[in-house]
C-alpha cells in the first residue's frame, strides 16, 4: 500500500482529536480496509486509567462498528520526539482482524512493519469458526 499524502496528513490531523490530559501522548491512528476504506481513531485516556484505549483499538473498533471484519493497514503517529509502537494489545487486536502491515509515522520519516514481525507468536482460538 502506499502511504500518500494524504494519508499522512490525516493521521497527523488527528492527533488534535486525542484526549490524552494525563499522560499528554497524543496518538492518532488509521485502519485502511483492503479495500482502501479509512477509519480514524485517536487514544482516549481516563483518570481510571485502565479503562483509557488506545488510537489503534480505537480506529479498528470504529471500522468493525461500520460493518467491516478485514483491516490491512494500520497507521500510528504521535506527539512524541521519538517514534510510537503499538502495545501488545494492540498487536493482539491486529491480530484479530488480519492486519498485515503497521505503518509509523515520525516527521518526515514512514517506518514499516509486518504484523507478523511486531508479534510473531499471536495468541489465537482453535475453536474459532
Amino acid at each position: 500500500m502506499s502511504l500518500n499524502e494524504e494519508l499522512i496528513r490525516l493521521v497527523k490531523d488527528g492527533l488534535k482529536h486525542s484526549y490524552a490530559p494525563y499522560s499528554g501522548v497524543r496518538v492518532s491512528a488509521l485502519a485502511i480496509t483492503p479495500e482502501g476504506r479509512v477509519y480514524r481513531g485517536v487514544n482516549v485516556e481516563n483518570a481510571s486509567l485502565g479503562l483509557s484505549v488506545c488510537a489503534e483499538r480505537v480506529a479498528i473498533f470504529n471500522a468493525v462498528t461500520n460493518g467491516e471484519r478485514r483491516i490491512k493497514t494500520v497507521v500510528i503517529t504521535s506527539n512524541l520526539d521519538r517514534p510510537i509502537y503499538p502495545c501488545g494489545a494492540c498487536l493482539q487486536v491486529m491480530q484479530e482482524f488480519g492486519v498485515e502491515e503497521v505503518v509509523i509515522v515520525h516527521g518526515d520519516e514512514v517506518i514499516r512493519h509486518k504484523l507478523k514481525d511486531l508479534l510473531p507468536m499471536p495468541f489465537t482460538w482453535e475453536g474459532r469458526r
